[in-house]
C-alpha cells in the first residue's frame, strides 16, 4: 500500500466530520491534487470523495447503532449539512434508511436487505474456496458480488459461509448476472491464537485486484482469501446479517459437487489466480 494513500486515508478517517476538500486531503498526503487522486483510486478502488462518503456513512452506522443521538444529530456529526442528502447517501450505501437501520440494530423485526440481481434472464454462478489467515478461529463469512470495490448496496448475489480455522471452506454464489463483478467478503472470526478470551476479529477478503467475469450458464471458479482490515480499506456500508463465529463448523460437500449443481449446464470455467490486493 502506498504510504501517501495510507496517510490520506488516516486523515479522512480522523477528520471526516470536517468540510474536507480533495485539495486538502492531497495536501495531507503531500502530493499534487491530480497525482494524488490517480494514485488513491488505483490503491483503494475509490476516488478520495467516494472514500470520504463511505467513511461518513460507516461512522453514521456506528452512531445509529451505539448511541441515542437523533438521525439529524448523526447527520451533522458525520459532516452533512443537509438531512435529506445524508438520508439519500445512507440509504443508497446501506440498503436501508437510517430509521430502518436503527430498527435492525434494535432487533425490532427489520431484516437486512437481500441481493438484488436486477433485470435480465442471463445468469451464471461463482464458486470456489474461502480461506482464513493463520491463527484465527472459526469464522462466519458474508460473500457477495458487487458492482464496485465497496461492500455496499446492492449485492447482485450473496451467501453466508462458515469457515473452520484449520482449512478452507467451499462457497457458491448462484444466479449471478452476466458481467464483471467484484467478489468481496466480510467475516468475523473467533479471535486469534489459542486464547479463548480473545475478542472476535473482523476480516476482509476478495479475489485479488481483478473483477470476476460471469457468463450465462457457466460456473466461474474464484478463490477468496481473508485478512485483517487496514486503514485504507473502503469501509463496509451494506447492512449485513449477524456474523457470529460458530463454535463448530459442519463440513460442506466438495467444491466440485457444489459447482456442478450451480449452473444448468454444469460447466466450470476457471478464472486465473490473481494476487490479493491491499483493499477489499
Amino acid at each position: 500500500m502506498d504510504a501517501a494513500v495510507e496517510r490520506a486515508a488516516g486523515y479522512i478517517r480522523e477528520c471526516f466530520g470536517d468540510p474536507l476538500t480533495v485539495s486538502g486531503i492531497a495536501e495531507s498526503a503531500r502530493l499534487s491534487r491530480f497525482h494524488f487522486s490517480r494514485v488513491f483510486k488505483e490503491e483503494t478502488g475509490l476516488s478520495p470523495g467516494e472514500f470520504l462518503t463511505a467513511v461518513r456513512i460507516h461512522e453514521a452506522k456506528r452512531l445509529i447503532d451505539r448511541s441515542s443521538m437523533s438521525i439529524a444529530e448523526v447527520s451533522a456529526a458525520v459532516g452533512y449539512s443537509s438531512l435529506g442528502s445524508f438520508t439519500d447517501a445512507f440509504t443508497a450505501g446501506v440498503g436501508l434508511s437510517p430509521g430502518r437501520f436503527r430498527r435492525l440494530c434494535r432487533d425490532m423485526g427489520q431484516a437486512p436487505p437481500g441481493p438484488d440481481p436486477g433485470p435480465g434472464p442471463e445468469r451464471g454462478a461463482v464458486a470456489g474456496t474461502v480461506r482464513l489467515p493463520e491463527g484465527h478461529g472459526n469464522a462466519r463469512v458474508y460473500l457477495g458480488a458487487f458492482a464496485t470495490a465497496v461492500v455496499q448496496y446492492p449485492a447482485v448475489a450473496a451467501a453466508v459461509v462458515d469457515v473452520p480455522s484449520d482449512r478452507p471452506s467451499c462457497y457458491c454464489l448462484q444466479n449471478v448476472p452476466e458481467g464483471e463483478w467484484h467478489l468481496l467478503a466480510v467475516a468475523v472470526a473467533a479471535g486469534t491464537g489459542r486464547d479463548p478470551r480473545a475478542a472476535p476479529a473482523p476480516l476482509l477478503g476478495n479475489h485479488g485486484p481483478a473483477t470476476v467475469t460471469v457468463t450465462a450458464n457457466t460456473v466461474t471458479s474464484a478463490a477468496v482469501r481473508l485478512r485483517p482490515a487496514r486503514p485504507a480499506d473502503p469501509p463496509v456500508l451494506l447492512a449485513l446479517p449477524p456474523l457470529r463465529p460458530p463454535a463448530t463448523v459442519v463440513p460442506h460437500p466438495g467444491c466440485a459437487a457444489a459447482a456442478a449443481g450451480a449452473a444448468p449446464a454444469g460447466r466450470l470455467r476457471a478464472v486465473p489466480a490473481a494476487p490479493v490486493r491491499s483493499g477489499p
